[in-house]
């Protein structure tokens, strides 16, 4: 009965996890190939398009809410049967994802300002990255409605469409991007103009193929249990939480960035093209976080404790797993790889020395990505802010303790830190049955 069980809550997060990996895979191939683009110019193209894409990475990522929360509170109502709390978890993310848009694009230059100074942005780096900002900054309505689409379906246990959308919008960027550079002559603002027209094609296609598949939920939607006091407050503070955990998760790289742009141009080059590592690891490991937030809250929303307490075991297996495989592939063919993000010699023999913490770094972050997908599928966000923003602080301090010895080895030290922390400290609190 045992392996009946474990066979079947196996195949249930292979058949989210598997498609969701794909499409997390394919995530960061936006951010590779622009990287990989300016790679072929100079270090300074290649930096000032890390650092605005880092930008837009710390205005985002702080509304990741908008997936994170709608997974969670989606994926109860699902395992509930509640159609009524599916539409309008739906419709809230929607709302909140246009009116945080509208104010980003309302205050888009004093934005562009204050992040160019908090990134200590060097001064022949801005133009560029000026550049850059002011024409993605107008994705900003898309790209924060597909954060709320993609919730919706991932709450629903539907991967299928989130993988067909990012196809779609990776393969349009790739295309006009390699098209604006090499065939229209355009640099920095050719692949700004890939990004925002891919997003826009996305979001387009996203709403539709809600509008077909969903049609039956309308029948629940009604306009005053959108604003009914209980669901709203409880909708957000589960955003509330994620926010201010993401505000921390984000800072955590815009000091990292910050700092490597203090170093110098090179140094900022390097780990610029290092962290695509974490990405392509993170977005690949992040597929069994996200099964395990649709399983976990279907379950909750059930009442099902035995099958949610399968699914955390079988997420760290599959999980670190794959982790490892990722640790291989890196301390194997690491320098093959920096190869194809950069043809800049001095780049790549600053960056090579510093592999052996990227061939670390799935084996010690693994696990808070999957504990954040098992408390986010338990809507325990307060706990999960909580060990954020411990391990944020860690990161801080391993960093100035260790900054004066290490040097750029203190970045990269203070960042295993801070996953370590988030790994361990969740799973304290789930163990101890605090997770809320």
């Amino acid at each position: 009965m045992q392996d009946s069980t474990s066979k079947s809550i196996s195949q249930k997060i292979l058949g989210l996890a598997i498609p969701n990996i794909i499409t997390n895979i394919s995530v960061p191939l936006l951010s590779s190939v622009d990287t990989a683009l300016m790679g072929q110019f100079s270090a300074a193209h290649l930096g000032a398009v890390g650092l605005g894409a880092m930008i837009f990475n710390f205005l985002y990522w702080n509304f990741g809410f908008l997936r994170m929360g709608t997974v969670g509170l989606t994926a109860q109502a699902y395992g509930a049967n509640d159609a009524s709390q599916m539409i309008h978890t739906v419709g809230r993310a929607l709302l909140l994802g246009v009116l945080i848009a509208l104010a980003l694009l309302l205050f888009q230059a004093p934005i562009r300002v204050m992040m160019s100074y908090l990134m200590q942005t060097p001064e022949h780096l801005q133009p560029l990255v000026n550049e850059y900002f002011n024409i993605r900054i107008w994705a900003a309505p898309a790209t924060l409605a597909l954060y709320g689409l993609f919730g919706f379906f991932f709450g629903m246990q539907n991967v299928m469409t989130p993988l067909v959308l990012t196809i779609i919008i990776n393969v349009i960027n790739i295309v006009l991007s390699y098209f604006f550079i090499f065939w229209m002559g355009m640099e920095v603002d050719g692949v700004a103009w890939g990004t925002v027209i891919a997003q826009y094609v996305g979001v387009v296609a996203g709403l539709m193929i809600f509008g077909y598949r969903y049609s039956y939920l309308f029948v629940a939607f009604r306009q005053k249990t959108m604003i009914q006091v209980e669901p709203l407050k409880t909708f957000f503070r589960v955003n509330r939480d994620i926010f201010i955990r993401t505000m921390c998760l984000s800072s955590t790289f815009f000091f990292f960035y910050s700092q490597s742009a203090k170093m110098g141009e090179v140094v900022l080059a390097a780990n610029v093209v290092l962290l695509q590592f974490l990405n392509w690891m993170s977005f690949g490991v992040d597929g069994f976080a996200y099964a395990t937030e649709s399983l976990v809250g279907r379950y909750k929303g059930a009442k099902d404790n035995a099958q949610l307490s399968e699914t955390v075991r079988y997420s760290f297996y599959w999980g670190m797993g794959l982790a490892l495989v990722y640790s291989f592939i890196y301390g194997v063919a690491g320098d093959y790889i920096l190869q194809i993000f950069t043809n800049q010699d001095d780049v790549i023999e600053y960056a090579s020395p510093l592999l052996f913490w990227v061939i670390l770094l799935p084996i010690i972050g693994t696990p808070s990505y999957i504990w954040d997908g098992v408390f986010i599928g338990l809507t325990a966000t307060r706990s999960m802010r909580n060990t954020m923003i411990i391990a944020f602080i860690l990161f801080l301090l391993v960093y100035y303790v260790t900054a004066s010895s290490l040097g750029v080895h203190s970045l990269w030290f203070a960042l295993m830190a801070f996953l370590g922390a988030r790994g361990i400290g969740q799973w304290v609190l789930y163990r101890r049955g605090l997770a809320v």
